[in-house]
């Protein structure tokens, strides 16, 4: 009798046990550079396993699965973990959503996890594990690092500084990277110089030899004075690793990983310009200048103008300052100047010419003087202001009316010869007939009267076609993904000469295409999905795998060493393979 009194104890139990399945995280807050393990924990054998999107994470490794049982004391205990390791692609808070299993019928759910995913963090590498991800540094003889160079940390307010963005390398190679987070410059004006193609050259960092390539070069003005922060660059770069391994012929096996590196936060300390010796009127111009002011003319007749130019050129915050304006007498009429900017930027900062173009218009006859003009700004080169003051310019107005005469008062004073009293009068009128066609009545006036009667039928049949073209939004997109197939593959062909500007263009050129014949958006475009959408609209196995390998390739192509040859090769490659795509798809 006790031992089924036990027995139906241990039932009752097992059918009081609680379910229980949960997820866990290694961390809750990781930087861009990080990885993060999630664990979803069960203590049943639940079935049918359905894992999260992971959106927002790159999926690393997994699910691996584990499956522990013991018995203590007459009781036993059961857990299963499927384990997942992440990296983030992106800053800001990302929410793990639900995993689900099915047990004894009935569906159990984890709750969602939030991660809040921050700048890349510098971290402590093990030496001993060379596919260890923490952003950027040695692995063993291996180096790989993301740095920002800047020219200056304590510049003046204004002061040209220059970041070079450079990725170090050695016994590691790159096969492509993808910016996971954009450097911010607040407070900066800023322009990025262009680098036209990526080259690989030989360097030294920190004692050791290695190969290096100008990623981004950008020049930097500071607007504030003060700490200022420049935010990191974050790349995702694919790289080979070399293993302990090796194949049958001897030959070293090489690993395919993806390695998230980092330039880290820099901080700029930013002088204000001194205070003393400040000239009124300074409104902020930085660098080595000339300054002039220079008249079209000085001597002028009645009904003629003339353009005074004021100008600045040299080197310096050339867009970021403003020129003196010009005080004239009341005599001359000034208009609003335009303005003018002939600048290039480079590593060394802005230089050429701004200038400012009035036009004035002299209203009275006689001589009238344009003041002198002052310019100042801060030389960086001895770190004092220095003023240039223009001349004073005359202007000699040779006839028209004075300003005794424009003046009533003032004429009355002046004796007026009776061969001057009617200079101003046209001695010559020309008439015309006061006799004028009525316009009522009118073949114009009939013509005006019905024409809107009978565009009204035009306007109802327009309407309804433009409404019919409306409505159709799978047609229009439809029409437009074609258009932009069309488009870019033109644009590839013009540009076989730019291996970047080409390789762009492809790449847009096949993505619409795509978009046009499977009607699928951009989200969609996984490399899988577009594999089993071409498959099911009886697409070649062969062109499908062609038209993956050339996408994947453009975004390599733009930055890996190529030939005119190569490129044509490719263009060709591409039209084949959409022709024989334009065929297949039904």
């Amino acid at each position: 009798m006790k031992r089924y009194l036990i027995l139906l104890l241990f039932t009752f139990q097992g059918l009081m046990a609680q379910v229980q399945f949960e997820a866990r995280v290694s961390k809750n807050t990781l930087g861009l550079n990080e990885r993060l393990r999630i664990d979803f924990i069960m203590n049943v054998d639940g079935d049918n396993f359905d894992q999260p999107a992971f959106e927002g994470f790159k999926l690393v490794a997994g699910p691996s699965q584990q499956i522990s049982q013991s018995w203590v004391n007459g009781r036993s205990s059961f857990q299963k973990i499927y384990s997942y390791i992440l990296q983030p692609e992106k800053k800001g808070t990302v929410i793990i959503k639900q995993a689900a299993i099915e047990y004894n019928g009935q569906i159990y759910k984890t709750s969602p996890i939030k991660v809040t995913v921050t700048n890349a963090v510098a971290q402590e590498r093990d030496p001993n594990d060379p596919r260890q991800q923490g952003g950027a540094g040695n692995y063993g003889d291996q180096l790989l690092q993301l740095v920002a160079e800047v020219s200056k940390t304590t510049p003046y307010l204004n002061e040209p500084i220059t970041v070079v963005y450079k990725l170090y390398f050695n016994e590691i190679g790159v096969t492509g990277f993808r910016e996971l987070a954009k450097p911010k410059y607040n407070d900066f004006w800023n322009q990025n110089i262009d680098i036209k193609q990526l080259v690989m050259e030989e360097g030294n960092y920190q004692g050791q030899r290695c190969h290096y390539v100008v990623l981004k070069k950008t020049i930097l003005y500071p607007q504030k004075s003060g700490r200022l922060t420049i935010e990191p660059l974050s790349l995702d770069i694919g790289v080979q690793l070399p293993t302990n391994r090796r194949d049958m012929f001897g030959q070293m096996i090489i690993a395919e990983d993806n390695k998230v590196v980092t330039t880290g936060a820099r901080t700029i300390s930013v002088r204000p310009l001194p205070e003393t010796g400040k000239p009124e009127g300074f409104t902020g111009a930085v660098g080595n200048f000339n300054f002039t002011v220079t008249p079209s003319r000085t001597t002028l007749k009645s009904g003629e103008g003339l353009d005074l130019i004021v100008s600045a050129a040299g080197t310096g915050n050339m867009k970021l300052f403003t020129l003196p304006k010009p005080v004239v007498p009341n005599a001359l009429e000034m208009y609003d100047p335009v303005h003018d900017e002939k600048v290039t930027t480079s590593l060394s900062g802005m230089s050429g010419k701004i200038s400012d173009k009035y036009t004035i218009i002299p209203q009275y006859k006689g001589k009238y003087a344009i003041k002198p003009m002052t310019f100042s700004y801060f030389d960086l080169s001895t770190g004092t202001y220095k003023t240039i003051t223009s001349r004073e310019i005359m202007i000699d107005v040779l006839d028209g009316p004075t300003l005794a005469e424009a003046n009533p008062s003032t004429a009355a004073k002046n004796v007026i010869t009776k061969a001057e009293q009617f200079k101003y009068i046209k001695s010559k009128t020309t008439l015309a007939s006061i006799a004028k066609d009525d316009f009522y009545g009118s073949n114009l006036y009939y013509a005006l009267l019905f024409f809107p009667f009978a565009i009204i039928p035009i306007i109802i049949l327009a309407k309804k076609k433009k409404e019919a073209i409306d409505s159709d939004v799978t047609g229009n997109r439809i029409r437009m993904n074609n258009k932009l197939a069309k488009k870019y593959l033109s644009q590839a062909k013009k540009q076989l000469n730019n291996k970047e500007a080409f390789y762009i263009a492809l790449e847009k050129a096949m993505h619409n295409f795509l978009k046009a014949k499977l009607h699928i958006e951009t989200s969609e475009m996984s490399k899988d999905n577009i594999r089993e959408l071409l498959l099911s609209r009886n697409s070649n196995p062969e062109t499908v795998q062609n038209f993956i390998n050339l996408t994947e390739n453009c975004e390599f192509a733009r930055y890996a060493p190529a030939s005119s040859a190569s490129i044509q090769q490719d263009y060709d490659k591409a039209v084949l393979i959409i022709s024989e795509l334009e065929k297949q798809i039904v």
